[in-house]
């Protein structure tokens, strides 16, 4: 169970739920905004090693230059897992450029987007660049969640085909309390949340302790999370 948080007491809040990982997002920039890099390092200081934390680097264009800075200062902040979106095929070349120049401790995870004609041909590409794990979203959060955007067996067939390169797969986008069941039956290795722990079902709401304990029961506690290096 990934819980995205936005600040040091929804992190709080979020391992006392039981949540395996600590994403760090501001939803209100975006599928992926970005904290200021002062609120990554105070949450990750909270954190103190309890769980592993990841950091979205915001809804960034194709500029490869662009990205390589935001992936080396969010990994300089010391989170374990730096998270970069794919919006477009463009963005494909300038993630794998961006990546070849990074020297950071911290995994890479790729973000594809089930809304915006995800180049699920370019895993192996991915996988052989050094990223440790990729990642299903949605972009719009107003046009339907991930099972609203793509079918169970596609997202089936995106699971292994991750697994076959050694990447770390992960699924979010608008999940539902609900769109749980029929995930779990694909096995990826975590479901990402927001939206759904918040008050109202609101992702720039403040996180529900309630909704956050619905979540956490629904999801089997792993045995140990998988290490970020595949």
């Amino acid at each position: 169970m990934l819980a995205s948080v936005t600040d040091a007491l929804e992190s709080e809040m979020a391992l006392a739920a039981g949540a395996d990982i600590i994403d760090l997002k501001d939803p209100a920039k975006g599928a992926l905004g970005a904290l200021p890099p002062q609120r990554i390092a105070a949450i990750v200081s909270k954190v103190a090693g309890r769980r592993p934390v990841s950091a979205t680097l915001g809804d960034l264009p194709a500029d490869a230059a662009l990205l390589r800075r935001a992936m080396q200062g969010t990994a300089d902040s010391g989170v374990d897992y730096v998270k970069l979106g794919v919006f477009s095929r463009a963005h494909v070349d300038a993630c794998l450029q961006a990546a070849a120049g990074v020297h950071a401790d911290s995994a890479l995870i790729v973000v594809l987007f089930a809304d915006r004609d995800p180049p699920l041909h370019a895993l192996a590409r991915f996988a052989g660049a050094g990223f440790d794990g990729i990642m299903l979203d949605t972009a719009d959060k107003q046009s339907g969640g991930l099972l609203h955007n793509m079918q169970p067996q596609a997202l089936r067939l995106f699971v292994e085909r991750a697994r076959s390169e050694g990447l770390l797969c992960g699924l979010a986008g608008s999940l539902k309390l609900s769109d749980i069941p029929t995930l779990l039956q694909l096995a990826p290795d975590y479901l990402g949340f927001r939206g759904a722990l918040c008050q109202g079902q609101q992702r720039q709401q403040r996180l529900d302790p309630k909704r956050l304990a619905e979540v956490r029961g629904a999801i089997p506690l792993p045995p140990g999370l998988r290490s970020a290096r595949c």
